[in-house]
């Protein structure tokens, strides 16, 4: 990995990582939700799943990491789930795309340390 993707790959794993840990949360929040707060909840939760979606694909068209994609389709299967009403099986799905979107960014980790940049 060259020092550039390296960079990016660093940032855009981190970034991911914590965005990821925030839905997982949310999604965990969801279930204690009142039956009449549930719907808007969930609209609001979708609504930042998708948000994160985007900017992970970006993440996996600026890197070409292969784990950025996965990351995404974990966090599509999750997407899924959250619209079938279904939260707490949604946080194994975040549980895979946090694993996914942090090898990047273990790896950019090691080369940014091996040149002394970290």
């Amino acid at each position: 990995m060259d020092l550039p993707t390296a960079v990016k790959s660093y940032q855009f794993g981190e970034r991911a990582k914590s965005e990821l840990i925030v839905i997982s949360q949310l999604c965990q929040a969801l279930t204690g939700f009142a039956d009449t707060q549930k719907s808007g909840g969930r609209k609001m939760l979708l609504l930042l799943m998708e948000q994160v979606r985007s900017e992970v694909l970006f993440a996996a068209g600026s890197t070409g990491e292969k784990d950025f994609e996965r990351a995404a389709n974990f966090l599509n299967n999750a997407i899924s789930l959250v619209e079938s009403d279904q939260p707490e099986q949604a946080v194994e799905k975040l549980a895979a795309a946090i694993s996914a979107s942090t090898t990047p960014a273990q790896v950019a980790w090691q080369v940014l340390s091996d040149h002394e940049l970290l």
